[in-house]
């Protein structure tokens, strides 16, 4: 069975927001046996949210709406559904109740705008909303079903979880629709697929292979949709093992997670402590690092030295090495990091130093020139980089190789 999403939003189109509602409902529903075959983004406008309905229900059984549905005027999602059904707003004394109640929870008044929410579609079916005003509306037609819900994400996220997916269960037949990530690291996009190309010809039509590049690692999914779900995993697990046999430990993991997520496990697993020492990424790795629920338990903490001053008062470098190498160096990335080691008490150490840019670059260190150090109190390896002179991009490449150093350095010790 298959959904279509469309979102609703001058904001999304003019980059004012992201639209993470998107990403967030096509994963939930692949796990729940749907699959997603488009998604489109369109303006508060009448004409265009009917034209992406329209194109919308030739191509998917499903149209999942989210925004739109506010009191302000520009909110015109739920007049648009009702004119396309040729449906009329009636009051509707449960949905009035639902809001009373949340507003009387917030401690806030009941406003004319605020009221109008309990107006709803008479042909569509009313889905309570306990934590937002705005009720989600299901419409069916024929055999399909339009739903609309709210834009704001935990709004939505709730319906989904709930009411919608659910409901999609009971009344259409899932498929086996099933994904396979691996994490490959070592080959450029382009040489990874030469490397497997013979293997890749070889797919069964049923399965399909997509690459995904994210700085010095590959991500290669492979992806099928079934109706025997025993046969089709099987089938995958199948070639997983004789892609292991193309690209041996050039897999570091089987399943679609992080670099943070993977040496947060290794960390774990092994009782080890980790401190950073960041100038150029200016906390960003440590940033990455306690995205992960539970880092608290093997990450101890940063210094962001910035300035020479913080590296020499607080790191322990020597003067001499910065006036003698320069901050951007093998020598200073490495007493960055054996000095984060001593003053956290840590088992690994990350260190970053280098130029971000857009300026302060040379010709002998031109913009882009990146030292990173990554070791224990034993053994410290530091590598030089050349990276891009876009200063977001050097930041986030710093970070992924650091993560990429410390992972094999983590496995194998």
């Amino acid at each position: 069975m298959q959904v279509e999403i469309i979102t609703i939003g001058d904001e999304i189109l003019i980059g004012q927001i992201v639209d993470t509602n998107s990403a967030w409902m096509a994963a939930e529903l692949n796990k729940a046996g749907f699959e997603v075959v488009q998604i489109t983004s369109v303006h508060d406008d009448e004409k265009q949210i009917t034209e992406a309905l329209e194109a919308a229900l030739e191509r998917a059984e499903v149209v999942l709406f989210t925004g739109g549905i506010g009191p302000t005027k520009d909110d015109i999602t739920k007049l648009t559904l009702c004119n396309y059904f040729d449906s009329k707003l009636v009051f509707d004394t449960r949905v009035y109740a639902d809001i009373e109640l949340l507003l009387k929870n917030r401690m806030r008044a009941m406003n004319e705008l605020t009221k109008s929410q309990a107006m709803v579609p008479d042909k569509a079916v009313i889905i309570s909303n306990p934590i937002g005003t705005a009720p989600i509306t299901w419409f069916d037609k024929g055999e399909k079903v339009v739903v609309s819900m709210p834009g704001v994400p935990y709004e939505m996220k709730r319906a989904m979880k709930f009411e919608i997916i659910p409901r999609l269960q009971k009344q259409f037949q899932p498929q086996a629709i099933i994904h396979k990530t691996l994490l490959v690291a070592g080959y450029p996009e382009s040489a990874l697929a030469l490397k497997i190309a013979d293997w890749e010809n070889a797919l069964p039509e049923s399965i399909h292979l997509a690459y995904l590049h994210n700085f010095n690692i590959v991500k290669l999914r492979l992806s099928a949709v079934q109706d025997d779900f025993s046969a089709t995993k099987n089938e995958i697990d199948r070639q997983v093992d004789l892609l292991k046999f193309i690209l041996g430990n050039a897999i570091i993991v089987e399943e679609d997670i992080t670099l943070e997520e993977l040496v947060g496990r290794y960390l774990l697993a092994s009782g080890k402590t980790l401190a950073t020492a960041e100038s150029c990424t200016g906390g960003h790795v440590a940033h990455r690092i306690t995205t992960v629920a539970g880092s608290s338990a093997y990450f101890k903490g940063s210094v962001v030295a910035y300035s020479n001053e913080i590296k020499m008062n607080v790191l322990g470098v020597d003067a001499t090495l910065l006036n003698k190498y320069g901050a951007v160096s093998r020598e200073v990335s490495e007493r960055m990091a054996s000095g984060i080691l001593k003053l956290m008490s840590v088992d690994y150490a990350i260190a970053t130093t280098g130029i971000a840019g857009p300026d302060g670059g040379t010709d002998e260190k031109p913009v882009g020139t990146v030292w990173i150090a990554v070791g224990t109190k034993d053994s410290l390896v530091s590598r030089k980089f050349q990276f891009s002179l876009d200063r977001q991009l050097n930041i986030e490449r710093t970070t992924q190789m650091a993560l990429l150093m410390l992972l094999e350095l983590v496995v194998s010790g």
